[in-house]
């Protein structure tokens, strides 16, 4: 069984997609970050610098699982064809991570698109040619903002995924914060991409976030206000991550990460 997190009646359970090497040094990619900000963020998650001091990334999806039906948040990296073959480990394994939580794709009702980028979108449509969605019975949620900013964002994605999906009646746009279902919603944090969002789960006093490109590493987590070199507009992106980290929570805040070494932090 994958690793997961029970939030009262909430399973929200971590679906690994592959690992692998960023595709430019950290050092770039947090152009601002000082080497004791470095250090403290190695110390807090060692598994993200490799050997040969790549900055190494897991990929993952997360699935939240309630007697109310099966959300998915992200979609991964996606098969040997996907979009994020130029630069990810592909194929994904996000398939066997599912068959793994014994969930099948007919079950999954809502898909959660957090942003378009190629790996976050990777099984959300399959099959070449004979493109179809991958969750045949699934809602893919999506925000307006995202769509609209697409052709800035991976014009490629309006054939590979965006038209597969519309032509399945199975694309719905979203504008701004949206309650899911029950203890679910979803919630706006753009920034790093025009219609970023998130997945808030809660439960009484315990709160999941389930992050998306939010934040990509621990040290954005130590340190929020760092920018990220492929953040595409990176004041709103620092003000929706310190919005979430400093969510105010009478209880735990946990966080569900895409890109880090654990994916559950407790903050």
């Amino acid at each position: 069984m994958p690793p997961s997190l029970q939030v009262g009646p909430y399973t929200v359970i971590a679906l690994a997609d592959g690992a692998g090497p960023f595709f430019s040094p950290r050092s770039q990619a947090f152009p601002e970050a000082t080497a004791a900000q470095w250090a403290a963020a190695d110390r807090f998650d060692p598994g993200a610098l490799d050997a040969d001091g790549r900055w190494w990334l897991r990929f993952r999806a997360f699935a939240i699982r309630s007697d109310r039906g099966v959300t998915l948040v992200d979609a991964g990296i996606g098969p040997a064809d996907s979009p994020a073959a130029a630069w990810a480990p592909v194929p994904g394994e996000l398939p066997a991570s599912l068959a793994a939580a014994d969930i099948d794709p007919a079950e999954v009702d809502t898909v959660v698109l957090t942003h378009l980028h190629t790996d976050h979108v990777g099984w959300a449509v399959v099959g070449g040619e004979q493109a179809r969605p991958y969750f045949p019975n699934a809602a893919y949620l999506l925000q307006r903002a995202e769509l609209d900013a697409i052709e800035d964002i991976n014009p490629q994605l309006r054939s590979t995924v965006i038209d597969p999906l519309r032509r399945a009646d199975q694309l719905r746009l979203l504008d701004g914060d949206t309650p899911l279902r029950g203890g679910e919603r979803v919630l706006a944090t753009p920034g790093h991409t025009p219609g970023h969002q998130s997945v808030l789960v809660t439960s009484g006093r315990d709160l999941v976030a389930v992050t998306g490109d939010l934040l990509v590493h621990a040290v954005q987590l130590l340190h929020p206000e760092l920018a990220y070199a492929h953040e595409m507009d990176a004041e709103r992106a620092r003000s929706s991550r310190e919005r979430m980290l400093h969510h105010p929570a009478d209880g735990t805040l946990h966080l569900a990460t895409p890109h880090l070494t654990e994916p559950f932090v407790t903050r």
